[in-house]
């Protein structure tokens, strides 16, 4: 591990630490790069969104209920 890394305690159900523990095997990685790459891409995900969200802020808001009356409008519903 590298000087820069941090240790944290991560408590996993059972079922999901058994599997990642197959996925290091299977992918000749460690546990924690698994977990690290999982957390990576996730706050990525989320780094994307906020992103879109942030172009389309000056777009209109519209309500579920629009959206429904316009599907039934369309046949969709």
């Amino acid at each position: 591990m590298g000087a820069l890394t941090k240790r944290a305690t991560v408590y996993f159900d059972p079922v999901m630490h058994r599997a990642l523990q197959h996925k290091a095997l299977d992918t000749s990685r460690s546990l924690s790069d698994v977990v690290n790459d999982a957390v990576r891409n996730s706050l990525n995900e989320d780094a994307e969104d906020l992103a879109v969200f942030e172009e389309r802020i000056s777009e209109p808001l519209v309500s579920y209920e629009e959206v429904l009356k316009e599907l039934k409008a369309n046949g969709r519903l």
